[in-house]
């Protein structure tokens, strides 16, 4: 084989090993958009930047992976649904109570799950991963809750407040699969005399 010949090869092997790290880059830019949904592209908007944006969901992802996420058990479910009724049932006549009642249920409800309670970025971070069609609902939420703070919500922008934290509420009110009977087991038997 003359110098050409191998001059050629490895060329062509170079093109090969970068459009092969392209398509793998590609293909992982892909798989984030598809996970994170709006939060991917809420990540690009505040990062400027695709590589530094995936990099940060690409962390989160590792470190909500070690978070030891749980399902809710029935009788938990039942008792946030019903705190969650009580609480719509008075914004007629509370509506800044009823919202910091639903922001104090959210978080209660995340931390009984295995959320960490860090800062608002960061459990809407941590949410991002499992919840990404609901995060945006959590930070709208949270803006009104911000400008209520301030004095500047009205009643109906409490009460848009209280429905997108019920978005959030709703998804992350994922209740235990009861334990199922293993059908192999032996059943009860009736004796008959």
């Amino acid at each position: 084989m003359d110098n050409t010949m191998v001059i050629a090869a490895l060329v062509l092997l170079a093109l090969l090993a970068v459009a092969a790290w392209l398509w793998n880059r590609q293909q992982r830019s892909r798989r984030l958009e598809q996970r994170f949904g709006p939060e991917y592209e809420h990540a690009l908007h505040r990062h400027g930047d695709r590589a530094k944006a995936e990099a940060e969901l690409r962390e989160r992802e590792r470190r909500v992976e070690k978070l030891e996420i749980v399902p809710l058990a029935p009788a938990d479910a039942e008792r946030f649904s019903q705190a969650w009724r009580a609480l719509q049932g008075r914004f007629i006549d509370n509506p800044q109570g009823s919202l910091m009642e639903a922001d104090r249920l959210v978080r209660e409800l995340m931390l009984r799950r295995g959320y960490p309670m860090g800062d608002f970025e960061r459990r809407a971070a941590d949410i991002s991963v499992h919840h990404p069609a609901v995060v945006d609902h959590y930070r709208a939420a949270q803006a009104i809750a911000q400008r209520d703070h301030r004095g500047e919500a009205d009643t109906e922008a409490l009460r848009k407040a209280v429905v997108h934290y019920r978005a959030l509420f709703d998804d992350l009110l994922e209740v235990a699969a009861p334990a199922r009977r293993d059908a192999r087991a032996p059943q009860s038997m009736e004796v008959h005399d």
